[in-house]
């Protein structure tokens, strides 16, 4: 069973989500927050497998929550899936970096809102190739390298390569052409990678990416 808190202060909206969660054989909603602060302390209490987090919450924004339920340094980090009302709306590339772990529209159709939380909750992220790709672009200026590349240090060549392709916006199809090999080759590289960085998804791969200038924006 799939434990979700919904974090969202309209409350219209707010149970349209646990309804529609709450009516799927597999998932349950355990806790519901309609402000930033409640929904940390929601999060803390229930330690849900997925927190489905709005951005604009009053006391305390998505983004604050989100950095204190799953940012740098914080001990069992939940998994969150961002939800916005604008596409690649501003906040949502800071959202990422705070340790979201992937993000939809809110406009998202009931049947992809439900499969998002279930890939969230399966450990792995929610942001398509071509969202990164436009996430990069937009926010090029943004992204430059703050970071010891001394974790790279842990990779094989041929991994920082597969890193590079990943930051690139490219999925494991486009990578396993790009260097022809296979698809579940290019799968073991990217778990790899993951587990060497200490990284729970292919969204912060593409942070550190660009974080420790592997690759750059421009």
């Amino acid at each position: 069973m799939i434990r979700v808190v919904v974090c969202e202060d309209q409350a219209l909206v707010r149970t349209g989500y646990v309804t529609i969660f709450d009516a799927q054989p597999d998932m349950e909603v355990v806790g519901e927050a309609a402000d930033g602060r409640t929904a940390v302390q929601t999060v803390e209490r229930m330690r849900p497998d997925v927190v489905v987090m709005d951005i604009r919450m009053p006391m305390l924004d998505g983004i604050e929550a989100t950095r204190r339920l799953a940012g740098p340094g914080v001990e069992n980090p939940a998994r969150v899936l961002v939800v916005t009302t604008f596409n690649l709306d501003e906040y949502v590339y800071e959202a990422l970096r705070a340790g979201a772990s992937g993000f939809l529209l809110k406009d998202t159709p009931p049947p992809e809102l439900i499969a998002g939380v279930r890939t969230i909750a399966a450990g792995e992220s929610l942001l398509a190739p071509a969202v990164t790709r436009q996430l990069i672009g937009r926010y090029a200026d943004r992204v430059r390298p703050t970071e010891s590349t001394a974790p790279l240090a842990a990779l094989t060549g041929r991994e920082r390569e597969v890193l590079t392709l990943i930051a690139a916006g490219m999925s494991n199809a486009e990578i396993a052409a790009e260097l022809v090999i296979s698809h579940e080759t290019v799968k073991t590289y990217v778990s790899r990678i993951l587990t060497k960085l200490d990284l729970r998804d292919r969204v912060q791969a593409v942070v550190l990416a660009y974080r420790t200038g592997l690759v750059s924006p421009r």
